[in-house]
């Protein structure tokens, strides 16, 4: 039977990763993760939106045999929120851990996905937590809580998304050490779509030009580039049936810009691939 740790009725297994994530290396990120777990290293996943970051951190929580506990920062995360309330009950209040005491107090990986999203003034609740002290104030109680020894933190970082108003604080960045990110090799992303999506080789190929065709239009006022994520959705709507026009247009077109004149240019690549 498992020892299974509780807070506030809330089980730390609940957390755990059973099966393997598939997770294609790059370069050398898993041995660098493993190192800075081991040296309690505090590490900044950076870069764009759906290039495996967070396929990767899962892939390493399962190997490390250790929960992950995410949080999907936004403008309206709190301390609170991360750290925890008292909340009433009945007629008594009672304090409730937030994910990132519970990930503190058990051992687990806490990620903070997109940590721009979030306010910079419920940002700097981490800083104890970066550095020697390896420590987080739970100010509402008055203590401060100790982190267990597998504690370990991450954060996500688009640099694609920089802005006067929506950065990482340079107090919060060098607290990290940094692990770049960016889409993978055009043989990569083929074996990628192949394996998460079923679709056939050749298929996969066509989504793999149509990804960097898209990504070229960055020079002309596209945002940001397609994510793998986007091609793998295209290509499981091809594998249930959907035409290659049809699942390019909902997954691909529509998803990348509102704008008419971009969705008009991707359309034109798209017709052209297939």
């Amino acid at each position: 039977m498992k020892n299974i740790q509780q807070t506030n009725g809330v089980a730390i297994e609940n957390y755990r990763i059973d099966s393997e994530p598939h997770y294609l290396p790059t370069g050398d990120e898993i041995e660098v993760f493993e190192s800075a777990y081991g040296l309690k290293l505090p590490v900044m996943l950076k870069g764009p939106t759906g290039c495996g970051k967070t396929r990767f951190l899962e892939y390493m929580a399962w190997r490390l045999k250790k929960p992950l506990v995410t949080i999907a920062c936004h403008e309206d995360l709190t301390a609170s929120d991360l750290v925890g309330r008292y909340l009433l009950r009945g007629e008594e209040t009672a304090w409730q851990d937030g994910p990132l005491s519970l990930a503190v107090k058990h051992g687990a990986i806490c990620y903070l996905d997109e940590v721009v999203e979030a306010r910079k003034d419920t940002t700097v609740v981490i800083h104890p937590l970066t550095d020697d002290r390896r420590i987080l104030p739970q100010e509402k109680r008055g203590i401060l809580l100790e982190s267990h020894q597998d504690f370990h933190l991450v954060i996500s970082y688009n640099p694609g998304y920089q802005s006067v108003m929506k950065d990482l604080k340079h107090s919060t960045r060098q607290r990290f050490v940094a692990l770049d990110f960016t889409y993978p090799s055009a043989t990569d992303e083929q074996a990628i779509i192949v394996k998460e999506s079923g679709v056939e080789p050749e298929m996969a190929e066509r989504l793999v030009r149509l990804g960097e065709m898209v990504r070229n239009l960055r020079q002309h006022g596209l945002e940001e580039g397609i994510s793998t994520r986007l091609l793998v959705y295209a290509a499981k709507l091809m594998v249930d049936g959907v035409s290659p026009a049809a699942a390019c247009n909902v997954a691909v077109i529509r998803s990348m810009s509102d704008d008419s004149e971009m969705q008009e240019a991707i359309a034109e690549i798209v017709a052209g691939i297939f």
